[in-house]
């Protein structure tokens, strides 16, 4: 199955704080640690790094958890 999202992509997820939105910028496709977690990825299961469009604040999520925005 191919990734639904790729580096560059604008897409949006809810949070604590209400939907946020945000730009791909890392794509993983194996386990990785992220502050102090580790996130568990495969190539038919990635998760995604995404910085936020109003803070610095970088998010890890899954596809499943993303909607992808369009471009303007």
């Amino acid at each position: 199955m191919a990734a639904k999202f790729k580096v560059g992509d604008k897409v949006s997820w809810n949070s604590e704080a209400g939907r946020v939105s945000g730009t791909i910028i890392k794509a993983h496709t194996k386990d990785f640690d992220y502050k102090g977690y580790t996130h568990h990825a495969t190539k038919n299961d990635p998760q995604y790094e995404i910085k936020s469009d109003k803070s610095d604040h970088i998010a890890a999520h899954k596809e499943s958890a993303l909607t992808k925005l369009n471009s303007v």
